[in-house]
């Protein structure tokens, strides 16, 4: 063992062996303070970009915020009209209800103000007017006198107009509770005017 550690090569080759494991160590140190600061400096730098970016891209990024701002505001609006429109549609709506029962009210009180003879009538009702026309005026307010306007009305519509003419006149003097049958004559005419034309044809 003496011999060999005084030996030039061995001697030689254990400093060859120390000055590489020397020379490794520091490189390996050196080398792993160089990856870290190059590491360090790209991150920087990769921020540094990010950020000039960043900064380049927020006036594009202010640009479409205030188009969406503004496109927010016009929806808003446009929201408020709508529903302003359908509030007037509505109400216009209502009216329009009102207004169709309104004349559905004045359609019925005209139909039960209107008389029409029936078919199954009209036979029996035109036998009723030849039987009056025949008979003096006086006599026949006597009879007209008892029965109800729409049946009066529905005999006289069929007689003629020189008939009625007299019977009227009649009524007009007669006396009644009131006063005479002047009021009901005018009752009976109003009846007979607003009477449906589709009564039978006189003899």
């Amino acid at each position: 063992m003496t011999k060999l550690a005084q030996s030039p090569a061995f001697v030689a080759t254990l400093g060859l062996v120390f000055g590489l494991a020397a020379g490794l160590g520091w490189f390996w140190r050196v080398g792993d303070l160089l990856v870290t600061h190059a590491l360090t400096t790209r991150v920087s730098a990769a921020k540094q970009q990010k950020a000039q970016g960043w900064d380049f891209w927020t006036i594009e990024i202010d640009n479409l915020a205030s188009e969406l701002k503004g496109e927010k505001e016009r929806l808003r609006k446009q929201t408020e009209q709508l529903d302003l429109r359908a509030a007037r549609l509505d109400a216009e709506q209502q009216e329009l209800d009102k207004v169709r029962g309104e004349l559905e009210r004045m359609r019925k009180e005209i139909s039960q103000r209107v008389i029409e003879i029936g078919t199954d009538e009209a036979k029996n009702l035109k036998t009723l007017a030849t039987t009056y026309s025949n008979l003096s005026p006086r006599a026949a307010v006597a009879i007209i006198k008892e029965l109800d306007d729409n049946t009066a009305v529905k005999i006289l519509s069929l007689m003629k107009p020189d008939t009625v003419s007299p019977i009227f006149e009649e009524m007009s003097r007669t006396a009644a509770v009131d006063g005479t049958l002047a009021r009901r004559v005018a009752v009976l005419s109003e009846k007979l005017r607003l009477m449906k034309s589709n009564k039978p044809a006189t003899s």
